[in-house]
């Protein structure tokens, strides 16, 4: 029987959804500090047979966790410990910020999915980077075999203006790039007003231009028309980034099972989960028919379970994220999917 859905059902519906993310993740970092996670980690670790290699780097399982659940890099340590292959910690700005008024996290259950406009909140780079650079020096010391990987997802601040972005985007990658495994640089949430605008190609340029260090990769979103995303594709080699991660979180709100006045009272928000599986997947495999293979990409958007992270793998994905989910799965998601891959691989 499984514990967490009647937690989930009986508790954590009844509370504020931000409200119930923090209970939850804290919860499972109280867990490692109390060692529990780490007296647990050969239980969650991925098979050995799951290892790949990624831009140059090893992964102990394709299955991570995407930006957005630990966006401040308080939890790598125990979110490692569960059985993510790596850990994408942000969306982190140069400066720290507050993001949007609450509530601004809400939950469409009937469709497994979850609408936020959060708006990068986070306590900015300087603070972020030296809570990467000791959790990676952790890691090291920590794991015998192949250590879960640490990625860093940054963002504009929502007071830089779109033309000075650039400088904002290096002032993040000064502090947080020598403490990081890849860097992601995030043009596509819709919750900071006009930054979408910087997914054109001629705002593209000069941002991926100044800020590749580390492997560097660029996040876009599903809601970008094919022609777009070909413009993407073609930017990407021409400045050899390290990949794309496909996608972010879409403003449509086509095919949901939810009560539509609901989802309209609900207004404006970046949807995840189940409802953006096809769009993501559709981006995926053009990419993959665009990009050379030694061109990593990252898949994320509708990812529920051990299928849907092979249906990935086998469209061209290197490396495959979960969120939304794990919100509805609870703490042994990221064992249960590792564990079925291995059987599927």
């Amino acid at each position: 029987m499984r514990i967490y859905p009647l937690v989930f059902k009986h508790v954590f519906t009844k509370m504020d959804p931000e409200q119930a993310h923090h209970f939850a993740f804290n919860a499972i970092k109280i867990a490692q500090r109390a060692g529990l996670t780490k007296a647990a980690r050969k239980f969650f670790a991925p098979a050995p047979k799951l290892k790949r290699t990624v831009m140059g780097i090893d992964f102990p399982s394709p299955f991570g966790l995407a930006a957005g659940f630990d966006k401040g890099a308080t939890g790598i340590l125990a979110l490692s410990d569960i059985g993510f292959g790596h850990v994408e910690i942000g969306t982190v700005t140069g400066q720290a910020q507050s993001g949007n008024p609450q509530p601004r996290l809400f939950r469409l259950v009937e469709d497994r999915a979850v609408i936020n406009r959060m708006g990068f909140n986070n306590e900015g780079a300087e603070t972020v980077a030296a809570r990467v650079a000791s959790s990676r020096q952790e890691l090291k010391t920590g794991y015998a075999g192949t250590r879960p990987v640490i990625g860093v997802n940054i963002g504009k601040t929502k007071v830089v203006e779109l033309e000075d972005a650039v400088g904002d985007y290096l002032a993040s990658t000064r502090q947080l790039a020598i403490h990081a495994d890849y860097l992601v640089v995030n043009v596509s949430s819709p919750n900071t007003p006009g930054l979408r605008l910087l997914q054109s190609v001629d705002s593209l340029r000069p941002l991926l231009s100044e800020v590749g260090q580390i492997p560097l990769l660029v996040k876009i979103a599903p809601d970008l028309s094919d022609e777009d995303v070909a413009d993407v594709a073609r930017l990407a080699m021409e400045l050899e980034l390290d990949g794309i991660i496909a996608t972010n979180t879409t403003i449509g709100r086509e095919n949901l099972t939810s009560d539509a006045s609901k989802v309209e009272e609900i207004g404006a928000g970046g949807l995840s989960g189940a409802p953006l599986k096809q769009r993501s997947l559709e981006v995926l495999r053009q990419l993959r028919s665009l990009v050379p293979a030694d061109m990593a990409l990252i898949a994320v958007g509708g990812v529920e379970n051990a299928a849907d992270v092979k249906e990935r793998l086998d469209a061209g994905a290197d490396l495959v994220q979960g969120y939304t989910a794990f919100l509805y799965e609870g703490p042994f998601w990221a064992r249960s999917i590792n564990k079925d891959l291995e059987r599927m691989l």
